[in-house]
């Protein structure tokens, strides 16, 4: 690996670890190059400012299981286990921390989140859910997960952060379960 590249790596490192504590509006170009060990030029020489560094740093692939291959009464815990173990991995993910920490402050990071639904989880969701409401089961999918994130890793809600993985996906898979199967209302 050449020198520019352990460079940048060690650059988007920082800004994910920093973006995902203190959010987009937080951070600043001197906090990250403070983190990396580096002067702060070597930001702006490699990724041109702050703005196009947050975008390299939030880039993430899902990487959702193919719906199609699993039964359908287990997707809504297969989803579960996917998305989960993206977050317990300890960043193996780090755009979605960044994401869902500057989201709430930051249009240009709600804007990526809503580029990743529409463009990661609807396409592998749409295919299972009832035509007539397959958006809007996307989205509420997408509340559980990010909720769940949102709750346990950034808020860390002590009665959620104290709940086992594995119980956890069993609790939201449930819950993502429900939005998938298709009941007829009387």
């Amino acid at each position: 690996m050449k020198k520019s590249d352990k460079t940048r790596a060690t650059i988007v490192t920082a800004a994910r670890l920093l973006f995902s504590r203190n959010g987009f509006d937080q951070t600043t170009v001197r906090d990250i190059a403070a983190e990396a060990g580096i002067d702060p030029a070597l930001i702006v020489r490699y990724f041109g400012g702050k703005e196009a560094l947050f975008i390299q740093a939030a880039d993430i692939a899902l990487e959702l299981p193919d719906v199609s291959s699993i039964d359908r009464l287990d997707i809504g815990l297969s989803l579960a286990k996917h998305f989960l173990k993206m977050w317990e991995d300890g960043g193996s993910h780090g755009g979605l921390p960044v994401l869902l920490r500057s989201a709430a402050s930051n249009e240009g990071a709600a804007e990526r989140l809503r580029e990743i639904f529409a463009r990661q989880v609807v396409p592998v969701l749409r295919p299972i859910l009832p035509e007539d409401c397959a958006l809007e089961r996307a989205a509420m999918i997408s509340t559980q997960l990010l909720g769940v994130a949102l709750c346990r890793h950034i808020l860390k809600l002590p009665p959620l952060v104290a709940i086992p993985a594995d119980r956890l996906a069993v609790l939201v898979g449930a819950a993502i379960q429900n939005l998938i199967i298709d009941t007829p209302r009387d």
